[in-house]
């Protein structure tokens, strides 16, 4: 008996297979929600910035890129130390904080419809709030339950050193990443703009190409009875009942989306010049190179983005003296706002305003620049990896097209 009891003692705990499994399942949907967002941080900020407008946080909207890639970096962290099982206990407390947060965020906006896409897996894997917030559910199940399990979470590696070297790493490439890409673009580009696709098609709607399907709902108020009732609009055509004086259509009719149609990629581009003038396809399909320089926002561009816009400017400026291209500067903000900017830097880019929902779209970056050519998107830059005047024209000036 006393030699059972002191086998026991020395003896390894089992591993819990449960619980390895439900730490594997949540650490990598963490790592991977959190890298899918890293890859492009300014988007997801974008997205903050709606939930922060329906929270009434709008103190926040200029912050919001920088709290993106916190919480790209927060969830990379867990999801990772989590795996390799260090400082369980904490990592168990972040998660457990972490997704009773989402989950509460995700049902707000699914429950009240004020924010049609979560953002939780980016522009890669859109979801709509109510996936998102059954996908919370799961997660909280799960997470629950390794909250519970805290205490038998063990590491995988034995040496203390190795681990903090590990958690150190696992840290510094969180935010890294996060960072990286917010000053020279994402690595994948998930938007209809990325390198390679032609914008004309991306606009245009495809023959024999289904529009959505709506229903159109009635409120009618019998005028002797007072009953009132909903109809469709197929039934208050088959019914006849407009022919029917007893019934009077109250309010205006509710539609109804009953089965989707095509969606174009691009719906919303439209570049105007000072005037109003529509001058999109001019600008688009131009057959030369054409450097569309993007800012949605001129006031928020710091000195270090005004220092890269001139450096652009003057670079291009020096291109057009020998090659045939065309160079405009595509903005959201006011003719105020341009006009200064011009007297500042004397603009040899063409001015076209745009709205900035596509502009956002267009390139991650205030400012950014897109190089076209025959309505092709050829490259991409930021302001801070916008290559030299002899790169530019190795690269691409000087090849046949």
């Amino acid at each position: 008996m006393t030699y059972t009891t002191a086998y026991s003692q020395t003896k390894p705990p089992q591993t819990n297979i449960l619980l390895w499994l439900a730490r594997l399942f949540v650490g990598l949907l963490f790592i991977f929600s959190g890298l899918i967002k890293a890859n492009d941080p300014m988007g997801f900020g974008y997205k903050l910035q709606e939930y922060f407008h329906v929270l009434n946080l709008g103190f926040l909207h200029d912050y919001a890129t920088w709290i993106a890639i916190f919480l790209c970096a927060v969830e990379i962290i867990l999801g990772g130390l989590l795996i390799l099982g260090i400082a369980g206990r904490k990592v168990a407390w972040g998660l457990l904080l972490l997704i009773i947060f989402f989950t509460f965020l995700t049902f707000y906006s699914a429950f009240f419809e004020v924010v049609k896409s979560c953002g939780c897996f980016g522009d890669a894997i859109p979801l709509t709030p109510w996936q998102s917030f059954l996908k919370d559910l799961v997660l909280l199940v799960l997470i629950v339950y390794i909250f519970v399990k805290r205490a038998e979470i063990r590491p995988l590696i034995k040496s203390a050193f190795t681990r903090n070297l590990l958690a150190t790493f696992i840290i510094i490439a969180s935010f890294g990443i996060g960072i990286y890409t917010y000053y020279f673009l994402p690595f994948i580009d998930f938007l209809p703009y990325k390198e390679g696709n032609n914008l004309p098609e991306l606009m245009k709607v495809p023959e024999g190409a289904q529009p959505d399907v709506y229903e159109h709902i009635y409120e009618l108020k019998n005028k002797t009875t007072n009953e009132t009732k909903t109809v469709t609009d197929k039934e208050y055509m088959g019914q006849k009942l407009w022919e029917d004086e007893n019934w009077e259509v109250v309010g205006e009719p509710k539609s109804k989306l009953v089965k989707k149609g095509f969606e174009l990629k691009i719906p919303d581009l439209i570049i105007t010049d000072m005037d109003g003038t529509d001058r999109t396809q001019e600008i688009i399909e131009n057959p030369y190179y054409n450097f569309i320089v993007v800012s949605t926002d001129l006031k928020k561009m710091s000195p270090l983005d005004l220092a890269a816009l001139d450096r652009i400017n003057s670079t291009i400026r020096d291109l057009s003296a020998d090659y045939n291209l065309r160079a405009i500067l595509a903005t959201a903000s006011s003719a105020d706002e341009v006009n200064y900017l011009n007297d500042q830097m004397d603009l040899v880019l063409e001015t076209f305003y745009v709205d900035a929902v596509p502009l956002k779209s267009m390139v991650r970056s205030n400012p950014g620049l897109v190089l076209m050519l025959n309505g092709t998107v050829v490259k991409k830059w930021s302001a801070y990896n916008f290559p030299s005047k002899h790169e530019l024209i190795n690269t691409y000036l000087d090849k046949v097209q």
